[in-house]
């Protein structure tokens, strides 16, 4: 049974809803899944300023454009986030861009915790409640097509084995995964959407 509902769409976010729902709750000293920790609303704060960021900055290639808009058949992309997850504000951006290319192609976001019966569904490596986690669905039917997430595979492997590491740690890891990031600018995430793409 696909856990998947219409419903769930319906009360979906559109990127634009999502981020400044975000905003709202941020403005309130608050983020989303109630956890508002001063880390967490610090995540949040810093993923704002990221998203604001790669919105006016983040260039697509012409391998994912064009992949994007060979597409003929209606999609829904849709991901599990949250507000404090620095991967989404990382990866999100990119994704709008693709979407925005192709009117068959509706990009919808719901929050992890708010939707644990999804989360459940599609763990990373069967164990994992890792997010951004994509969901790629027929529109029609909400049949899964694929999957993508949560990190390119180059920053996730580097990150797992930097946080084991007792002279780098967990915190330093994540700085050093988004120095990653921006060094990068969104061509791995573009390579690994364009082979999951390759595939639906």
């Amino acid at each position: 049974m696909n856990t998947i509902t219409r419903e769930i769409i319906d009360k979906s976010y559109s990127y634009k809803k999502h981020n400044e729902y975000i905003e709202e709750l941020f403005a309130a000293d608050k983020t989303t899944n109630n956890v508002n920790t001063e880390a967490n609303l610090g995540y949040t704060k810093l993923n704002i300023s990221r998203v604001n960021r790669l919105d006016k900055r983040a260039k697509l290639n012409v391998d994912i454009i064009e992949a994007v808009q060979n597409i003929k058949t209606p999609q829904i992309w849709l991901v599990l986030s949250e507000g404090w997850c620095g991967d989404s504000a990382q990866i999100l951006p990119y994704v709008n861009k693709m979407a925005e290319l192709n009117d068959l192609i509706e990009f919808r976001i719901i929050f992890r915790d708010e939707h644990p019966e999804v989360m459940d569904a599609f763990l990373t490596n069967g164990k994992s409640r890792s997010i951004p986690k994509f969901i790629f669905l027929d529109a029609a039917t909400l049949d899964v097509l694929g999957t993508w997430g949560p990190r390119p595979k180059v920053a996730h492997d580097r990150y797992m084995t930097e946080k084991e590491d007792p002279a780098i740690g967990q915190k330093k890891a994540s700085e050093n995964m988004h120095l990653w990031y921006t060094k990068n600018k969104g061509e791995e995430i573009q390579k690994e959407f364009l082979e999951v793409l390759k595939k639906l």
